[in-house]
């Protein structure tokens, strides 16, 4: 079956061919069957893939179509690599996007018939380079899918291109993409100066030969470029604003692709990892400082995507902590626990802002419940797995990360915790802001309240169902013996890595218990808490001040960014315009033209027509040749 595994990204790709160039003659039905299908087909294959590889006595495969750069002694396969990993994120990618899209059939059913197209074949084309990321068996195919997932957030979180606000987040999004592409780029450029290769294999084998200072540069550039694309400290700003595109867009980025391609890059480069330290430290902080930050914004946002948004930030943060302290497994069980959840409160939000007609303001919301009952269990259901409820999918995974940042630092856990203990106070607030009181919209908005049409409601319970039992392939050892299978699954890929759940048992049982359920009661106090304080929420027209109001503009980054990047940049294109460009430039270029044209105005001077003025200038400088001529040789 693995010899089919181009099965997988061309179905997207054909749905992107069909759709995009089909956009103006297809019907509304045949684009979504072929924009649904062609992903649905993919996940079908991705399974069976799956299916194999989790039998006993496989091996990892690397199957090559053919030279893709061939020059000298470097050669560049175009080839997939099928392992464990990489089955693992078909799945996700596959799976949470065929559901993303069959939603989008009734979400996007207002668009116009071209346009609809449009959206189908962006998204197919999505999925296509979110899978050849995946795939690829060395840091070249990588990226090129890398490339293409950072083209396709640009075409779709300015889908609604006549809006200037969603083109300019577009485009800050793909600049701040194009910041950490770079350091991807030169890692490569440094991969191929010292080990003479980018596949997996080469680079991996000759590793433990290089120096630290090597190892520790090349690691460095490619977590620059995850910074980037999986939205961590300072390059985070760009994916807030993503919420600018259609909400299964943001479900789509913040679930199964984009964001997690920078978790999966460091995850296959776990051999790199464990051979620089330096690095591992850094990432861990920059990742639990990102958790953080991110969880302080979220508190105070009022927008419903935008809270999503900064827990998003959050929860990468939290993915990069594991991966950081060597918890890889716990990592990516993180990332496919979140891709459940997550997608799951971007679509019920969207199902939400579909009722409230384009209404995203959560303060305008409120007893939602009785007119949305299944988007309301559902969200709720999202809501206590995002918050590491037992034993819903959330709660593994997040305490498998934090287990393995205690063994590493007991500052680590403690600032972990108090970020899952945000999280769980903004998810709730967000919830009962949403679902639970009174209604606090307009009156034309709760005539017209209703649940969503079964397109978005099935996707809904598929995934509700998802994050609920999603853990359970995760249970830790002190649960229950041998019940960690996705660490066993995962073992082959992460040979010469300290998985998570091995970290688990340098703890004593009791203690592991008592801190896994000791934080899972102060979660549940924080939650009541957030319940009690906005369920009876009263709309009220005061401005928040102080240290609210500084949560509430996102701490100012981004007025920052502006006044210390953006301005001093457009200050001195200015100036490279106005004088460099102008006035040095443009002002060499015109006075060689102005000098010809006044030379040539003097020169025709001399054409004056008298011929004895003629044998003057012929005498004058017959005589300077001969003066000329006796001073040479003399």
């Amino acid at each position: 079956m693995s010899k089919l595994i181009y099965l997988v990204p061309l179905f997207p790709l054909i749905g992107f061919l069909v759709n995009g160039l089909g956009r103006k003659a297809l019907s509304r039905s045949i684009v979504s069957i072929v924009g649904v299908g062609s992903v649905l087909a993919s996940f079908v294959v991705s399974l069976l893939i799956f299916l194999e590889v989790k039998s006993p006595g496989f091996t990892p495969q690397v199957i090559t179509f053919f030279d893709f750069i061939k020059t000298g002694k470097l050669q560049i396969p175009f080839a997939f690599q099928v392992d464990q990993l990489s089955s693992l994120f078909l799945l996700i990618i596959t799976g949470v996007g065929t559901l993303i899209h069959l939603y989008s059939t009734a979400y996007m059913d207002e668009e116009t018939a071209p346009d609809f197209a449009r959206y189908f074949a962006y998204l197919n084309l999505f999925i296509f380079s979110m899978l050849l990321l995946v795939l690829g068996a060395n840091y070249v195919i990588m990226f090129i899918g890398w490339e293409g997932v950072g083209l396709c957030s640009y075409l779709l979180i300015g889908f609604w291109f006549k809006n200037d606000a969603y083109n300019d987040a577009a485009k800050k999004a793909f600049v701040m993409n194009r910041i950490g592409d770079l350091g991807f780029l030169l890692a490569v450029f440094w991969m191929i100066a010292r080990f003479g290769s980018t596949n997996f294999a080469d680079v991996f084998a000759q590793a433990p030969g290089a120096s630290a200072a090597v190892l520790t540069g090349i690691t460095l550039l490619l977590f620059v470029g995850a910074t980037g694309k999986s939205a961590q400290i300072p390059l985070f700003t760009w994916l807030p604003d993503a919420m600018a595109g259609p909400t299964p867009v943001s479900a789509l980025i913040h679930a199964a692709t984009m964001v997690t391609a920078g978790i999966y890059m460091i995850a296959r480069s776990n051999v790199l990892y464990n051979l620089a330290p330096i690095t591992q430290n850094i990432v861990a902080v920059i990742g639990l400082a990102t958790a953080l930050f991110a969880a302080t914004i979220a508190l105070k946002q009022n927008d419903i995507k935008k809270v999503l948004a900064y827990s998003t930030v959050s929860q990468l943060g939290y993915m990069f902590l594991g991966l950081g302290v060597g918890a890889y497994t716990g990592a990516i069980f993180h990332v496919m626990t979140h891709a459940f959840f997550k997608a799951l409160l971007f679509l019920g939000a969207g199902s939400v802002i579909h009722a409230m007609h384009h209404e995203q303001d959560i303060r305008n919301m409120g007893g939602l419940k009785k007119y949305m009952p299944v988007t309301h269990i559902t969200f709720l259901l999202a809501c206590l797995a995002i918050a590491g409820i037992p034993p819903f999918s959330g709660f593994f995974s997040k305490d498998e990360i934090l287990t393995a940042a205690l063994l590493k630092s007991p500052v680590y856990y403690v600032f972990g915790v108090i970020g899952a203990l945000m999280t769980a106070f903004y998810m709730f607030r967000l919830y009962a802001l949403t679902f639970q009181g009174k209604f606090r919209g307009t009156h034309e908005q709760e005539h017209h309240l209703h649940e969503s049409p079964k397109a978005m409601t099935i996707p809904l319970i598929v995934l509700a169902i998802l994050s609920v039992a999603g853990g359970l392939i995760g249970i830790p050892e002190v649960l229950m013996k041998d019940a960690h299978r996705l660490q066993s699954f995962l073992a082959p890929v992460f040979a010469e890595s300290q998985p998570g759940g091995e970290t688990v048992s340098h703890l004593s049982h009791s203690t592991e218990l008592i801190l896994m359920f000791g934080v899972v009661a102060i979660i549940l106090i924080v939650i009541v808490l957030a319940w009690r304080k906005f369920s009876n929420y009263t709309k009220t027209t005061e401005t928040s001040t102080g240290f609210s109001s500084i949560l509430e503009n996102k701490w100012y980054v981004d007025e920052v960014y502006d006044a210390i990047i953006s301005k001093p940049l457009r200050s001195f294109s200015k100036f490279l315009n106005n004088v460099v460009e102008r006035l040095a430039i443009d002002g060499l270029v015109n006075g060689v033209g102005k000098a010809v044209q006044y030379g040539s105005r003097q020169l025709r001077l001399i054409q004056s027509g008298q011929v004895g003025s003629y044998i003057l200038i012929m005498v004058v400088a017959t005589v300077l040749f001969f003066i000329i001529q006796l001073f040479w040789k003399s």
